[in-house]
C-alpha cells in the first residue's frame, strides 16, 4: 500500500522466532465475520509497568519498564509471566512493530484493534496520541495512519486505567476485594483480547450486519463504508452453502450504506428447507464473500458467514425455526486457571464447546461475562446456543448506568450477527439494581436497557433480570438452589398453578416477579440450579471449595446429578433449565468438569441424566406416578433434523478461511 509517500504492507514482527509464530497460530481470525487477508498479531512479549502513583500520563513519563508481559494474558495471571493479583489502578504496555515496503501503488490506511482491554484504554502511537476507550469487555480500534513513520519500526503504547475497587462500572465476576472470595473471581486488568493491525484501502467496508428472517426466507443485510466515501461505489454479495451459490448480487452503495433483505429460493417444503437451517444439531452455515467496486476496480473484499435460522418465543415456549425446542444450557464462567478470562489458545474455546456437547447440553449461559468473538465462531461452527449476559455494575448510581448502557449497546452491535446467540441477558440477579422491589428508578432501569435490547435487535428474546424480582421479559428465567428433588418437583409439579408458584415461593428469598409485572404467559426456566461441588482432596485446601452443595465422592455426585436432572426434565412448565455449573472454577468447586477440564464422573452418564435419559428405577423412587415428561427429545427439532443431543458422529460445518495466518495470506 501506498503510505506517506511510500508503498508499505503489513508484514511478520520483528520477533517472529518459531515460539513467537507459534503463539500467534494459537489465535485465529480476531474478528471472524469480517475477515481481510493483509493482518497482523500483535500478541506476544510487551514491555510493561505498574503505576500505582498514578502519576504517569503520557509515554514520555513512564521511569522504568519493569517488567515484560505476554499479551493478551493480564498481569493477574499466570501465563502473562506476572502473577501480580495485588491492586494496581495503572498498567502500562508498549511494543514495536514492522511496516515493510511493497510495490503496490494503492493507498491504503492501517488500523489497529484491540479485543478487549479492561477497563479505560488510551493508546498512542509514536508518541502521538491516537485515542481513547472505556469498556472492558468490547472491542475498538483507532486509524493509525497519520502517525506511522516513513520507515522503521513503529510503536505503539498503551495505558490502562482500571480501579480494582471502584463498584459503579461493569466487572461482572471480578472481585473487588484482595482475595477472590465466594463466587467473586480474580482480577482482569488492562489487555486480555488480541491486538493486531490489518491494511485497509482508502475506502473499505467498516461494518457488516446478518439477520436472517426464517419466516421470509430472506436473510437481512446491512454494511457500512468508511474512509473515502466516494460516488459511484457498488457492493457485490455471494453467499453459498458449500459449493452450491445461493446469491450473487450488486447493489448501489447510497449515502455510505447498504441496507438490504436478500430472498432466497424458499423451497417451501420442511425436510428440503431443514438442508439450510442451523441448528445445535446441525449448524449449517452460509459463507459470504463482499466486494466493494468502483468504476470496475475492486477497493476492498472481506470474508464472512451467517445463518438461517430464527428464535422467538410462542406463548410459553421458546421457538426455534418456527418449531418448540427445550433448552438445556449449563452455565460457563469462561475461566481457566492459569489464564483467567483470556483463553490459553483457540483450541481451548473448540474443546469446551466439544464437551458441553458431550455432556448433552445443546447451549450455554454465558456467566458474567462477554467472550471472546473467537468462542462465538466456534458455537457458530459447531452448533451450541449462547446467551450472552452483560458483566454487572453492582452499585446504581447515574455513572454506573452511563457506562452498563454504553458498553452494552456496543456488545448487541458486535455480536448481533452470530446464529448462535439466542437471546440477551442485560442483568442478573438485581445485580447493579440492589432495591428493585421498591425503587421505581431501579425498575425503569431494568425496563429501559430491555427495550434498549429489543430495539437494537428485535430478533432476539431478551431476559429483563436472570433469576428473580422479574419486571418486563420475554422468559421467566428461574434461580432455585435446592438440591432436594423431591421438594423441588412438588414446588413446580403439574399440580402447582403458575399463579401459586409465583406469588407464593421465594427461591434464594426474593419473589420471583414484582407486583407490577405479573406473568403473561411467558416461557417458565429453570436458569440456575444444582451447583454441587466435590474437589479432589489435593485441591479443596488450595481453593478452599464452595458450592451450594456437597458431595463426599465423584459416585455422589453422580447420583445427586442424575436426581436432580431426572426431576427438573419432567417439570412440564419448564420450557428448559441451565444447570450450574461447567467447570470448577477457582474457590467455586460445583462444576461438572474441573477446572483442567477433566470430567468428575464419565460424560456418557453426564450426558445420560441431562438428557432425561437415566435409569428408571432411580426417576420412580424420587418422582410422583403422575409426573409425565412434556417433552421427548425428538421435540426438541423441526422434523427430518436429527435427534436432540449430540454425538461426534454429527456432522460440524467448519469455516474454513477462519482460523487465518497471523500476516499476509490470499484466498
Amino acid at each position: 500500500m501506498k503510505l506517506l509517500g511510500r508503498s508499505l504492507e503489513i508484514n511478520a514482527p520483528s520477533d517472529s522466532s518459531a515460539i513467537a509464530m507459534f503463539r500467534q497460530l494459537e489465535t485465529g481470525y480476531p474478528r471472524p465475520q469480517l475477515q481481510r487477508a493483509n493482518w497482523l498479531n500483535l500478541n506476544g512479549a510487551w514491555k510493561f509497568a505498574f503505576n500505582n502513583e498514578s502519576n504517569w500520563v503520557q509515554p514520555t513519563d513512564v521511569a522504568e519498564w519493569t517488567h515484560t508481559i505476554e499479551v493478551p494474558f493480564a498481569p493477574e495471571s499466570q501465563r502473562s509471566g506476572i502473577g501480580d493479583t495485588g491492586f494496581h489502578p495503572n498498567c502500562w504496555y508498549e511494543r514495536d512493530f514492522e511496516l515493510s515496503p511493497t510495490q503496490s501503488a494503492h493507498p491504503a490506511r492501517v488500523l489497529l484493534h484491540f479485543g478487549a482491554v479492561d477497563y479505560h484504554a488510551r493508546v498512542w502511537v509514536n508518541g502521538q496520541f491516537i485515542g481513547e476507550h472505556e469498556g472492558g469487555h468490547t472491542s475498538f480500534s483507532f486509524d493509525i495512519t497519520p502517525a506511522l513513520r516513513p520507515e522503521g519500526p513503529q510503536r505503539v503504547t498503551v495505558w490502562a486505567q482500571d480501579d480494582p475497587q471502584d463498584l459503579a462500572k461493569p466487572r461482572g465476576k471480578q472481585d473487588w476485594l484482595l482475595e477472590a472470595h465466594s463466587i467473586w473471581y480474580p482480577r482482569t486488568s488492562g489487555i486480555w483480547q488480541t491486538v493486531w493491525i490489518e491494511t485497509v484501502p482508502e475506502t473499505y467496508l467498516e461494518k457488516i450486519r446478518w439477520t436472517p428472517h426464517f419466516e421470509r426466507w430472506e436473510i437481512g443485510f446491512e454494511a457500512l463504508i468508511a474512509g473515502n466515501t466516494c460516488d459511484d461505489l457498488r457492493l457485490s454479495v455471494r453467499l453459498t452453502v458449500d459449493s452450491r451459490l445461493l446469491v450473487n448480487d450488486v447493489y448501489e452503495v447510497i449515502n455510505g450504506e447498504i441496507h438490504r433483505r436478500i430472498a432466497l429460493s424458499d423451497p417451501g417444503i420442511d425436510d428440503y428447507r431443514n438442508a439450510l437451517l442451523w441448528s445445535p444439531e446441525k449448524p449449517t452455515l452460509i459463507d459470504a464473500q463482499v466486494q466493494l467496486w468502483r468504476h470496475g476496480e475492486l477497493l476492498d473484499e472481506v470474508k464472512s458467514y451467517t445463518a438461517m435460522r430464527t428464535v422467538s418465543i410462542q406463548r410459553d415456549r421458546f421457538m426455534l425455526n418456527g418449531h418448540p425446542y427445550y433448552l438445556r444450557l449449563v452455565l460457563d464462567q469462561g475461566y481457566w486457571t492459569d489464564t483467567l478470562m483470556t483463553p490459553p489458545s483457540d483450541e481451548a474455546l473448540r474443546q469446551d464447546i466439544e464437551l458441553t456437547k458431550l455432556m448433552g447440553f445443546n447451549g450455554v449461559r454465558k456467566h458474567q461475562k462477554v467472550e471472546d468473538p473467537r468462542f462465538l465462531y466456534w458455537a457458530d461452527a459447531m452448533g451450541l446456543l449462547v446467551w450472552e449476559e452483560m458483566p454487572s455494575a453492582y452499585r446504581f448510581t447515574p455513572k454506573a448506568v452511563e457506562r452498563i448502557t454504553k458498553e452494552w449497546t456496543e456488545v448487541i452491535e458486535r455480536d448481533a450477527s452470530h446464529p448462535c446467540i439466542v437471546a440477551w441477558v442485560p442483568f442478573n440477579e438485581s445485580w447493579g439494581v440492589p432495591n428493585l422491589t421498591e425503587t421505581r428508578a431501579h425498575q425503569h432501569y431494568v425496563q429501559a436497557l430491555y427495550y434498549l435490547t429489543k430495539t437494537l435487535d428485535p430478533s432476539r428474546p431478551v431476559i429483563g433480570n436472570d433469576g428473580w424480582e422479574s419486571t418486563t421479559t420475554d422468559i421467566l428465567a428461574i434461580h432455585d438452589y435446592d438440591n432436594n428433588p423431591q421438594r423441588l418437583a412438588k414446588r413446580y409439579g403439574p399440580e402447582i398453578k403458575i399463579s401459586d408458584l409465583l406469588h407464593n415461593q421465594r427461591p434464594g428469598g426474593r419473589v420471583l416477579t414484582l407486583d407490577c409485572y405479573p406473568h403473561q404467559g411467558q416461557p417458565i426456566m429453570l436458569t440456575e440450579f444444582g451447583g454441587i461441588a466435590y474437589t479432589r482432596p489435593a485441591d479443596t485446601e488450595a481453593y478452599k471449595a464452595w458450592g451450594y452443595a456437597r458431595s463426599s465422592d465423584t459416585s455422589e455426585l453422580q447420583q445427586q446429578y442424575s436426581a436432580l436432572l431426572s426431576t427438573v426434565n419432567r417439570v412440564q412448565m419448564f420450557s428448559g433449565f441451565c444447570y450450574t455449573q461447567l467447570t470448577d472454577t477457582f474457590q467455586e468447586a460445583n462444576g461438572l468438569l474441573y477446572a483442567d477440564r477433566t470430567p468428575k464422573f464419565p460424560l456418557e452418564a453426564i450426558a445420560s441424566a441431562t438428557l432425561g435419559r437415566d435409569n428408571p428405577e432411580v426417576e420412580r423412587s424420587i418422582l410422583p406416578p403422575s409426573v409425565t415428561t412434556p417433552w421427548s427429545s425428538a421435540e426438541n427439532v423441526p422434523p427430518g433434523t436429527p435427534q436432540a443431543g449430540w454425538s461426534q458422529a454429527h456432522p460440524v460445518q467448519q469455516m474454513p478461511h477462519c482460523s487465518g495466518h497471523p500476516g499476509s495470506q490470499s484466498w
